[in-house]
């Protein structure tokens, strides 16, 4: 059965927020998203106690910590480790990519320029994670 997820969203770029918002409005998607500016700023908030998310979207070029940083603070942290963590970014770097996934992401997503694309990948990785059973 699907559920309602609890999104984190980490991207700094306003413009991406307003895109991602607007996918979820169009397809009539329901879960609580959360969304901050930056790494340091989504550590202080999965840190001062209250729910967790169900997953993380996460871009990787952010200013004051990236997303390979980041990841690495909270894939050391007992507490916060699986939470399923998702790439979202413009990069196919390969050394970002193998990193990521050294470190311990559920997937790696490449943002499509296209909004239908981008929609599409939107609801295929939204879907997939209220169908999933959630630790």
């Amino acid at each position: 059965m699907n559920k309602l997820l609890n999104i984190l969203f980490i991207e700094d770029d306003i413009i991406e927020g307003m895109k991602f918002n607007r996918v979820l409005f169009k397809l009539e998607l329901k879960h609580r998203l959360i969304e901050v500016n930056n790494g340091e700023e989504a550590l202080e908030l999965l840190q001062s106690g209250g729910d967790l998310p169900d997953i993380i979207l996460l871009d990787l070029n952010m200013p004051k910590m990236n997303g390979i940083e980041f990841l690495r603070i909270l894939k050391k942290d007992e507490s916060l480790k699986k939470i399923p963590t998702i790439i979202f970014t413009t990069s196919n770097n390969q050394k970002d990519i193998l990193e990521c996934y050294k470190i311990g992401i559920a997937g790696y997503i490449i943002k499509p320029l296209k909004y239908e694309d981008y929609q599409t990948i939107v609801k295929k990785t939204l879907d997939y994670w209220t169908a999933n059973e959630l630790t």
